[in-house]
């Protein structure tokens, strides 16, 4: 179609901004993005859709629109409902680079717009079977997912080439939702991840019961966060070009999955941010504020911040860097959206909404991260630590270590896939997790700020001391001996910390408040 179509009187009302010279330009498809530099996902001939989002002052246009010219778009629609009136900068910066520029009032639909373009460009070179794909490219918002549903269902009905993408847990980004259901799903994941796992050919295939799939990897992401493209019938048996359409099918997925990565990058900022806050153990504004914050990014400022959280501590083993972390990410995507997932060492750590029902967070995780067993190896192995419900921001600390102890729990058990929960916890880590964290740093400085500053101001190591002390029941003989040092000098050493705390270590009580205050460290 010519991009001049969109004035007419069929199309979904539009104003002509700028480039009325250009309407002959012909229009290949649509993409719909609000990234400051979308130019590496366009072909050529898009009509780009934009809410304006990438604009924060007037220079911003100019870069905006030299991308789109350098990567071929067709031209730029504007919407209005998110930031107002296309501003004269964008205006004038399509006019120096000949690009025609259409504003969208508040009352149309992207979806509309792509919907005309659709049926326009469908009309026109329907006889194209690899064309299909391209030029219905990014139809809509990936954020909302319709813009891959209308590719799936118009290569469904068009080509009687039924496909869904689905993630490694089972959940369905776009295709029929009729089409399969739950046990089908979960066994193309885990066929697939078997696959994967194994290095085999780029696609696989499997019978689901009388069903023959084929399944080909969606590029990008590790392999227990990468989605996959189920096509239902045997890929071996295809023509070249029904091949082709389905890799090229696979592409897109790609770049919509991309797209959508690119748009969280903010909220995984704010998840590290937050979870630094809790490793340094913040006051609990800047708690507040942090999550604040977030939560305004995922659900918007008029929603409440939930009062209830639980925190979980996810640790990888013979996985890729950063793949536990990955993994749980799109685990939880369409769970709770509102969860945050940062990291914390050699772990992910995720701050989580505590869900709503009968079943505990554990319980929920285990299932939900069951099918990742499947693409997990020999070697691999994945351990979640959960902790209890923390009320308010200011249990957030507490839960953080709960969540590390359950996970060492579940690090000690055989299996691929442990999942430990506070109910397995040790009393004492349960009590101190219970303690709102100010009183938390009030009791551990009370105790051990004098020991700790003199260790710093006379390279001592009274700290270390004291904890062989405990460890060791107080006993002088085994303690000495596995500290390498004289019995004498481990008296002396234990008598300097009775001097800064005036504190007896003889005494059960003040043993049990060094051991808890060492615990809080």
């Amino acid at each position: 179609m010519r991009i001049g179509a969109l004035l007419a009187p069929t199309a979904p009302p539009m104003r002509l901004l700028a480039g009325g010279e250009e309407l002959d330009r012909v229009v290949t498809g649509v993409m719909t993005t609000d990234l400051r530099d979308p130019s590496r996902y366009l072909h050529g001939g898009e009509l780009v859709l934009t809410g304006m989002l990438w604009r924060y002052e007037s220079e911003d246009s100019e870069r905006f629109v030299r991308h789109l010219a350098s990567g071929g778009a067709a031209g730029l629609a504007a919407g209005e409902a998110e930031v107002g009136p296309v501003p004269q900068d964008l205006i004038e910066a399509c006019e120096r680079h000949r690009l025609p520029l259409f504003a969208v009032p508040d009352d149309v639909a992207f979806g509309s717009v792509a919907e005309y373009v659709n049926r326009q460009v469908s009309a026109d070179r329907a006889a194209d079977l690899s064309a299909l794909v391209d030029r219905h490219r990014m139809l809509v918002s990936a954020a909302s997912g319709a813009g891959l549903d209308a590719v799936l269902q118009l290569l469904g009905g068009d080509v009687d080439l039924e496909s869904w993408v689905l993630t490694p847990t089972g959940r369905l980004v776009a295709g029929p939702v009729d089409g399969l259901d739950g046990p089908e799903r979960e066994a193309l994941v885990r066929a697939h991840l078997e696959a994967q796992r194994r290095r085999s050919t780029p696609a696989s295939r499997t019978r689901v019961g009388d069903r023959q799939f084929s399944l080909l990897p969606v590029p990008g992401g590790t392999p227990l966060a990468q989605w996959l493209l189920a096509v239902e019938g045997d890929i071996t048996d295809w023509t070249a070009k029904r091949r082709q359409l389905a890799e090229n099918l696979a592409r897109l997925v790609s770049a919509e999955r991309v797209r959508r990565d690119d748009g969280r990058t903010l909220r995984a900022r704010l998840a590290d941010e937050m979870i630094t806050l809790l490793q340094r153990d913040a006051a609990p504004d800047e708690l507040l504020r942090a999550m604040e914050a977030a939560h305004a990014m995922s659900s918007g400022p008029e929603l409440p911040l939930p009062q209830s959280w639980v925190v979980v501590s996810v640790a990888g083993q013979a996985l890729a860097e950063g793949e536990a972390r990955e993994a749980v990410a799109e685990a939880l995507t369409g769970l709770d959206d509102r969860a945050l997932v940062g990291d914390d060492g050699d772990a992910a750590v995720v701050v989580l909404p505590l869900p709503q029902g009968e079943r505990t967070a554990s319980e929920v995780l285990a299932e939900l991260l069951a099918p990742l067993e499947a693409g997990l190896g020999p070697e691999g192995r994945l351990t979640v630590g959960v902790s209890a419900p923390a009320d308010g921001v200011g249990g957030l600390r507490g839960a953080l270590e709960e969540a590390r102890h359950a996970r060492r729990i579940a690090a000690a058990r055989l299996g691929r896939l442990c999942v430990a929960g506070p109910e397995e916890l040790a009393s004492h880590v349960l009590l101190l997790a219970a303690v709102p964290d100010e009183v938390r740093r009030a009791f551990r400085s009370r105790l051990l700020d004098r020991v700790i500053g003199y260790d710093l101001e006379h390279q001592a190591d009274l700290v270390r001391t004291l904890e062989a002390f405990l460890r060791y029941d107080g006993s002088w003989t085994r303690c000495a001996a596995a500290l390498h040092v004289h019995v004498n000098t481990l008296r002396y050493r234990i008598g300097r910390i009775e001097e800064l705390t005036g504190r007896d270590l003889s005494r059960l009580e003040d043993r049990v408040d060094f051991f808890l205050a060492l615990e809080l460290s």
